[in-house]
């Protein structure tokens, strides 16, 4: 069975997780369903070509399905997707230095190119990365939230 990995490699999945994405997002229904039909629409996929990536993005749990009589509607489950960021978010966080040469930081586009993987926009890097860093200034708060009430004793009462 594929993994997760090679589930979203397939450019015709992650088309259909955007469109999923960007329902959800514009949905003023917490639900943020397309029926099969107005994703063949939207995508102009063939509905076999559709139904056939939505079986794969439903057996990997990244899609969840509501039937009502003879029609199917989708909706975009994102928490398979977590394992994805785990593993992106150590090369995403690498301390890289100032005089790192360009030309090699752009040559990972390269490197996805030649394993086969069709590299797409940065979309979901960049939200890999922003979640780390909002991660890590979450924790560094938490961290320094839980000095605060020995800092505010000390000040108040001149105690440690």
């Amino acid at each position: 069975m594929a993994d997760i990995f090679d589930v979203v490699a397939d450019s015709t999945r992650r088309s259909l997780l955007a469109v999923l994405l960007e329902q959800y997002i514009a949905s003023e229904s917490p639900s943020g369903e397309l029926s099969v039909s107005e994703i063949v629409e939207k995508l102009d996929l063939s509905q076999p070509t559709v139904s056939k990536h939505l079986k794969v993005l439903r057996d990997h749990g990244l899609v969840s399905v509501r039937e009502d009589g003879q029609h199917r509607y989708y909706r975009l489950d994102s928490s398979p997707l977590e394992a994805v960021e785990d593993w992106l978010i150590p090369f995403l966080s690498a301390d890289f230095h100032d005089d790192f040469d360009d030309e090699l930081r752009e040559s990972t586009g390269a490197f996805a190119a030649w394993s086969g993987a069709d590299v797409g926009d940065n979309f979901g890097r960049r939200v890999a990365e922003r979640t780390h860093q909002a991660r890590s200034a979450l924790h560094d708060a938490t961290e320094a939230a839980k000095q605060l009430p020995g800092a505010v004793r000390s000040r108040i009462f001149g105690k440690d």
